[in-house]
């Protein structure tokens, strides 16, 4: 068994837009997958520990267990480590710290579903929560819309708003805008992102606010259960993991984001359509990240029968 570390995989300079392509892979063999909706306990208040098992389509002989916890005072708030197997022996192949996995991969869901959801004519682009993963929202979503001129408007909160504005001050086709409170973030905006970990209550009680056509994306779901009755279209990466969420039967449409992907139903249809994603975190998507990250560790030394091998894979070995 190999012990990766997220510096281990930081090390391999995976680039955003690889990293959306490979949640797009996901999405477009999840029907093949056992994919279970995943459990969450909650020790106190609003932290969590949430178990996320996935098996892989047999090819890939590989099956997966994250556990991501959330405790109030953490820094980063979210922490998660994920056991690998091999499907073919049983045997545990490798312990990986997955804060880097699913920052990147969350990021890059969010991206993938900006890019696919948002009407044709967005420009302002809001995001509130500017922690870890709107960092990784950000790498993704500047990435792969390279040729587009984008306004950010981002909340001001302690210094993170200057900061924000600061790490990206390289990028040219981007202008940023600082807003002081929700009301002004959301006026116009054309898509809005909330990476906001731990929200009490609506961020937003206007809904009015929320112009024709808007795409709301809530990183962790939070704070924005009022749109979810009033909005035209509702999009989740998994049905099983929203179908508990308290107003889940009165959406007026809902839909899979990977189906839309696949070309099995329509996602946006008109400029007007509002619509909220919610991207729930798929255990799919760190399990197929950690297949991908194994096999360029190893410089995709696949022997014939298509088994990965994990003996070159750098990190601390236990026996």
């Amino acid at each position: 068994m190999r012990i990766i570390t997220s510096e281990d995989i930081e090390q391999l300079g995976i680039p955003p837009t690889a990293s959306v392509e490979w949640v797009q892979e996901a999405f477009l063999i999840k029907d093949r997958c056992q994919l279970p909706p995943k459990i969450s306990l909650h020790p106190r208040g609003n932290d969590f520990f949430n178990t996320m098992p996935c098996l892989l389509p047999e090819e890939y002989h590989t099956f997966g267990c994250k556990v991501v916890s959330r405790v109030k005072g953490n820094h980063p708030a979210l922490k998660s480590e994920m056991m690998v197997f091999d499907t073919l022996t049983g045997g545990i192949t490798a312990l990986v710290n997955c804060d880097w996995i699913t920052a990147r991969r969350t990021g890059a869901v969010a991206t993938l579903a900006i890019n696919t959801l948002r009407s044709s004519q967005s420009k302002i682009y809001s995001f509130v929560g500017l922690g870890a993963m709107a960092y990784a929202t950000l790498d993704c979503f500047f990435a792969t819309n390279s040729n587009k001129e984008i306004v950010v408007r981002v909340k001001r909160y302690k210094d993170q708003a200057e900061k924000t504005i600061e790490r990206y001050q390289h990028i040219k086709n981007v202008t940023f805008e600082i807003s002081d409170t929700m009301e002004d973030l959301i006026s116009g905006a054309d898509v809005v992102v909330s990476c906001i970990t731990d929200a009490e209550g609506l961020l937003v009680e206007d809904t009015t606010l929320f112009k024709p056509g808007v795409l709301v994306v809530p990183v962790h779901t939070r704070g924005f259960q009022n749109c979810d009755t009033i909005f035209d279209k509702v999009f989740a990466d998994d049905e099983g993991h929203v179908r508990g969420f308290k107003y889940f039967n009165s959406f007026r449409r809902f839909g899979e984001l990977g189906r839309i992907i696949s070309g099995e139903i329509p996602g946006r249809e008109s400029d007007t359509e509002r619509i909220l994603s919610y991207n729930i975190g798929l255990g799919l998507h760190d399990i197929y990240y950690a297949y991908k990250i194994f096999k360029s560790m190893a410089e995709i030394t696949t022997p014939p029968n298509n088994l990965l091998t994990y003996n070159n894979l750098p990190g601390k070995h236990i026996a």
